[in-house]
This record gives structure tokens, C-alpha cells and sequence, in this order.
């Protein structure tokens, strides 16, 4: 599944800083801008992931799981 984020990237000196305006929490950091999104995408991937675990365990057996694709 492909999905696109906003990541709003600042410089802090020698560092790269960055956020998603998406997902709140995830953040990434590095010495280059490259290093910094690359973080990033891993906090994202990381958040989501864990908010799904969190779900599907309170998610009643009498339900049903679709993947709804955006875009």
C-alpha cells in the first residue's frame, strides 16, 4: 500500500529536524536531510503499526477487517 505523508523539515544547526503534520508524535532527526526523512518514515511506519496492534486487539471476533485504499 503506498501512502504520502507531510514532513516538515527544519535545520537546527549541523542537524536535520523533522515532523509529520499527519501523525502526531512522529518525528525524525539526522545530519543530512536524507538521514533525517529516512527516520522519519520509520517513526510513521512505527506509530501507525502500533496504533493497529492497539485496535485489532479490542476489535470484537464478529467483525470484519477491509483495506480501504486512498488515493
Amino acid at each position: 500500500m503506498h501512502n504520502e505523508f507531510t514532513a516538515i523539515i527544519e535545520q537546527d544547526g549541523d542537524w536535520y529536524i523533522s515532523y509529520c503534520a499527519e501523525i502526531p508524535g512522529a518525528n525524525g532527526q539526522g545530519k543530512t536531510k536524507e538521514e533525517c526523512l529516512e527516520n522519519l518514515s520509520e517513526a510513521i511506519k512505527l506509530i501507525l503499526e502500533d496504533h493497529r496492534q492497539d485496535t485489532m486487539r479490542s476489535v470484537p471476533k464478529t467483525a470484519q477487517s477491509e483495506v480501504v485504499a486512498i488515493g
